[in-house]
């Protein structure tokens, strides 16, 4: 009797044991390290048929086949089926949907904690990036709070917070060349930032906090001589906020996918594409060496209904067609995920589920 006891005792400590170790296991069979450093991919206007085009045009198969994990998000808002930037933006930086052309707030107009500065309150590194200017829709959503996204000098006061440590794109006449006669660089510069105006600048910096404003107001595109910038962008932004020996969380945007479909623009599309994962090819290289770091890629709407009515594989070409409009669209975007925790970014939900599953990952509160 005893020794059966003593059996039952050892079984249900080893059963024990199993349900913790698995808990740390992905459904790879790996043991998974704890997610330290979260970087967020934001390709705007970005669906399905964007980044096949980029598939197939690509010499190269795409960083993003990469990835082991992949979903879908449903990205309308508050009070419309076809989301803007700004609502959109805002579902993803922080968890709730909101009315269109508003910016880090809810329906109500009452401000709410973007991913930013809840990592920031936690002790964390944070950037945020974005090809277009930093004051426009989306790179303002993780920083700023807004009844319109249209008011940019406003947004650019909201980086005075100093929630974000880094930040670079555009947008330097919103900080300088201003209505109010303000400079607020000057105040930047007082609370420490290295603010620099040309990438030999923002790559020469030390410093841990860096306000970099690279154009007047939006940057080149990529056929207009921006070939590699993001990229670049991107390995600065990681190696500055990867000193915080706490982790860090970046949201790096490429804008003008969006553009693109607005202008029906087919080839603009595609070049922006690519080198939005030219960018996420730094930021994988980083974790895979890094072992600790979460990389999630997906877009707040798609743009242009573009569709790829013919195309061939070997010779890397594709037949387009867009709706008549060129404007936003509802259908769902892909999310691709890579890392600890990108088992999590499987299925079909909510454009406001990020956040939640961020600070969970992160073991931080909010």
């Amino acid at each position: 009797m005893k020794n059966m006891l003593y059996k039952a005792i050892i079984f249900s400590f080893i059963i024990i044991l199993s349900g913790c170790s698995a808990s740390n296991i992905s459904t790879s069979g790996r043991r998974e390290s704890r997610v330290k450093n979260i970087i967020f991919f934001i390709g705007d206007g970005m669906g399905t048929a964007q980044v096949y085009a980029g598939m197939t045009i690509s010499p190269e198969p795409l960083v993003l086949e990469s990835f082991p994990f992949t979903g879908f998000s449903k990205t309308y808002s508050s009070d419309n089926y076809v989301t803007d930037s700004g609502a959109g933006g805002t579902a993803l930086a922080c968890g709730k949907k909101t009315r269109n052309n508003m910016i880090g707030m809810g329906p109500d107009s009452t401000d709410i904690a973007s991913i930013v500065a809840i990592a920031h309150k936690n002790g964390l590194a944070t950037g945020v990036l974005s090809t277009a200017s930093v004051t426009h829709a989306t790179p303002a959503s993780f920083v700023a709070h807004n009844i319109t996204r249209n008011d940019y000098e406003g947004i650019a006061e909201d980086f005075l917070n100093g929630t974000a440590d880094v930040f670079i794109g555009g947008g330097e006449d919103n900080f300088r060349n201003r209505k109010d006669g303000k400079d607020l660089t000057l105040s930047l510069e007082e609370q420490g930032y290295d603010v620099v105006y040309t990438m030999d600048d923002l790559k020469a910096s030390g410093s841990e906090k860096i306000a970099g404003l690279l154009a007047k107001e939006h940057m080149p595109r990529v056929t207009e001589g921006r070939v590699g910038v993001l990229a670049e962008m991107t390995a600065k932004a990681i190696s500055t906020l990867s000193r915080n020996k706490n982790g860090f969380f970046l949201m790096v945007e490429g804008s003008m996918i969006d553009w693109g479909g607005h202008a029906k623009d087919f080839e603009y599309i595609v070049s922006e594409l690519l080198d939005m994962d030219e960018a996420v090819g730094v930021a994988k290289e980083f974790a895979e060496n890094d072992g600790k770091t979460l990389i999630v890629v997906t877009a707040d709407h798609e743009t242009g209904g573009l569709t790829l009515v013919g195309g061939d594989r070997k010779s890397h070409q594709v037949r387009s067609n867009f709706i008549q409009t060129g404007n936003h669209t509802a259908t769902m975007v892909p999310v691709f995920a890579y890392g600890p925790g990108a088992h999590k970014f499987t299925g079909i939900y909510e454009n406001t589920f990020f956040l939640d599953e961020f600070v969970n990952l992160l073991r931080i509160s909010k």
